[in-house]
């Protein structure tokens, strides 16, 4: 809504000009301090004066405005019909003891009820948001509103005209019912911004409230015969009509808004209270029949929220269950959906129908993403996922266990458990112009090998991995294996330290989540992470003293050569960066670039825990190895300066578990014997 300048500086003269005159009017009103020609002035004048002023409001911004220019068209026209109401009261009726009832005012002062419904419908539809459990609460507060109204300002005037119908009373209960009305409109738009109306609605709202309330306050005291005209009351009317045309002004926004979890409970338990309350006090003391069937209403209303968000909540767990066992990607069951059926079907096999569990890891998926991008290989993925689905189906579960790793979990039945087992293997291969993406695997049964699924995992692990040792021969491994047999042709301790190295690389890796591609780089860099020291000169490497500065900061060139040829092999890339960055600190100390914190690749983080663990606990040229116990000392002492944390935490893990199956091995034996 686009007001100019000169208009802002007009509308803000305007509200200030009638916002003194309101005031200057509820003062005399309320004190009479300047006399009663002054208050005859402010009843007969300044009253219609200010109820005009507000359609004007109105009318000057459909005028100047074309957005919603209907709805206030129609607000202008309810707010001209009251005040030209009160206007030919106060100049035919106001001193007329017979004047007739209803007459010409009264349904001038009615039309304003269907005038203010229209209008706030079609802003509603326009800027509120359409959402059934919104509806359900700005209806259900509606109600309530209208049963507590109903029961204490509108309930003498409904009670006492239950059993007549004649023209005066029908009348009469038009002002209650409308205003009822109203009030259930403005809290039925309030619930549906979500109880956020903003300030358009706000001002709206309560301005039409206001209107409601001085009916209310004017029916009691009428009944009560404590109504004085031109009293308080009379006030409500000129401040409702002045707030409506403010609110005109106001931007109105759409409202998006949220059903949270303290609205959702807040809003229901409120108005069903009020609902009790009601018909609990009817008990007591009787209350009018609209105040008691709003109540009835109310609760009945309350009663369909809550189902409605009982079954709601229950459809979100079960969708936020089936998204915890479901891979995104591939729209298979995931690790955590295998844990849970291993933990159900494992104890149910039997030799006679026993249970097969088969890990399997993508050979030359790494390629095929560096060859095709990533988009690509998630579609291959995609593909691979649906054709493994197919293979087992009928026979067992698939599952994807992130990365390039799928599984199955299959019953073999009478075919034996090979023949499933080959059929998952051709799904889970593709074949292309310039690429191969083939499949190792690891196979375990229950009961005959194990029992418990954290061991079928573990088992079939180190099986696929020996197959995917024995299998692939490829490019990178046979660059690999020459390069090893190099560095134990020059320095046959070298090799076995890196041996060492390795193993515990693969190890920690695996601690820390690493699977399938990720985890043969991290074993190659652990192997391969001192192959730069093959430019090194003996007299430096095998130096029984300290290095001095020119030799130290020749050895500091070893992980850069060791990249420069690894990187010659293009399928040795990956673990060319991780040999650079082996021996970078975590506190950004290291070399050659000085890397830090999480900048350092994960890879090269293990390996130089693991190289640093392994060189501690070997005989070098220049010290004595120390016990195992110490070295461990060392890691955690040197965690958070030199080394990755977490890392430290996951290889002494892996460190004290070997340590203690040694121990019990030993034990064992030595029983045994005994």
């Amino acid at each position: 809504m686009e007001v100019s300048r000169s208009q802002r500086g007009a509308l803000r003269l305007c509200w200030c000009a009638l916002a003194a005159v309101w005031l200057g009017y509820f003062a005399q009103i309320a004190t009479g301090v300047l006399g009663d020609p002054a208050t005859t002035f402010a009843r007969d004048y300044l009253y219609n004066g200010l109820l005009f002023a507000g359609a004007l409001l109105c009318v000057w911004r459909v005028i100047a405005i074309a957005q919603d220019r209907l709805a206030w068209t129609l607000m202008a026209f309810a707010i001209v019909s009251w005040s030209a109401a009160d206007i030919f009261w106060t100049a035919v009726y106001a001193n007329d003891p017979t004047a007739p009832y209803p007459s010409i005012a009264d349904a001038l002062w009615l039309v304003f009820y269907p005038m203010s419904w229209a209008m706030m419908t079609i802003l509603a539809r326009t800027y509120l948001t359409r959402r059934r459990g919104l509806w359900l609460d700005g209806l259900i507060g509606a109600v309530a509103t209208a049963s507590v109204a109903a029961a204490l300002a509108y309930g003498p005037v409904i009670h006492d005209s239950a059993s007549d119908l004649s023209a005066a009373v029908l009348t009469a209960l038009a002002y209650p019912v409308g205003d009822l009305l109203l009030l259930g409109v403005i809290v039925a738009i309030f619930g549906l911004s979500g109880w956020r109306p903003g300030r358009a609605w706000i001002l709206l709202g309560i301005g039409l409230a206001l209107n409601a309330v001085g009916d209310g306050l004017y029916l009691v005291q009428t009944a009560d015969g404590t109504y004085v005209d031109g009293g308080i009351v009379d006030t409500l009317w000129p401040a409702s009509s002045l707030l409506v045309g403010v609110s005109a002004w106001v931007p109105m926004r759409l409202a998006r808004a949220k059903e949270d979890a303290l609205r959702v409970v807040l809003v229901p338990v409120v108005c069903g209270l009020a609902a009790v309350g009601l018909l609990a006090y009817d008990h007591f003391s009787r209350l009018n029949g609209l105040t008691v069937t709003l109540g009835a209403i109310t609760l009945l209303l309350v009663l369909v929220r809550t189902g409605l968000v009982f079954a709601e909540k229950q459809r979100v767990l079960a969708q936020s269950r089936q998204e915890a066992h479901t891979d995104v990607l591939t729209g298979l069951r995931n690790r955590r959906s295998l844990m849970s059926d291993l933990d159900e079907a494992l104890p149910l096999a039997t030799e006679e129908e026993p249970l097969a569990l088969v890990l399997f890891d993508l050979d030359g998926f790494k390629e095929y993403n560096d060859a095709f991008g990533h988009p690509a290989g998630d579609r291959l993925l995609v593909r691979l996922g649906e054709r493994l689905d197919d293979a087992v189906h009928g026979h067992g579960s698939a599952y994807r266990l992130g990365g390039d790793e799928f599984c199955a979990v299959l019953q073999p039945g009478a075919a034996g458990v090979d023949v499933l087992v080959e059929a998952c293997l051709s799904a889970l291969s593709e074949h292309g112009e310039g690429f191969e993406v083939t499949t190792s695997h690891g196979v375990v049964e229950a009961p005959a090998e194990v029992s418990h699924p954290t061991d079928a995992l573990q088992l079939a692990d180190r099986r696929m991995y020996a197959r995917k040792g024995d299998r692939r021969v490829s490019a990178g491994r046979q660059s690999r294996d020459v390069l090893l047999r190099s560095l134990s042709e020059r320095q046959p301790d070298l090799h076995l330290h890196l041996r060492g190295t390795a193993e515990l690389a693969i190890a920690v890796g695996r601690e820390l989540g690493m699977g399938g591609e990720e985890l043969d780089d991290v074993a190659h860099a652990a192997e391969l992470h001192d192959v730069g020291k093959i430019a090194i000169p003996d007299a430096i490497l095998e130096k029984a003293g300290k290095l001095d500065e020119n030799e130290w900061a020749f050895m500091r060139r070893h992980t850069i050569i060791g990249e420069r040829i690894l990187a010659a092999a293009p399928s040795l890339r990956i673990v060319a960066k991780l040999v650079r960055s082996s021996h970078e600190r975590w506190d950004g100390t290291g070399y050659p670039d000085r890397l830090k914190g999480d900048e350092i690749p994960l890879g090269a983080r293990v390996v130089a825990v693991c190289d640093a663990f392994d060189a501690m606990t070997t005989n070098r040229p220049y010290r004595r190895r120390i016990d195992e116990p110490d070295a461990i000392a060392e890691l955690r002492a040197c965690a958070g300066t030199q080394f990755d944390p977490k890392v430290v935490e996951a290889f002494t893990d892996v460190l004290e578990r070997e340590m203690t199956a040694a121990a019990e091995a030993i034990e064992l034996r030595t029983t045994t014997a005994a």
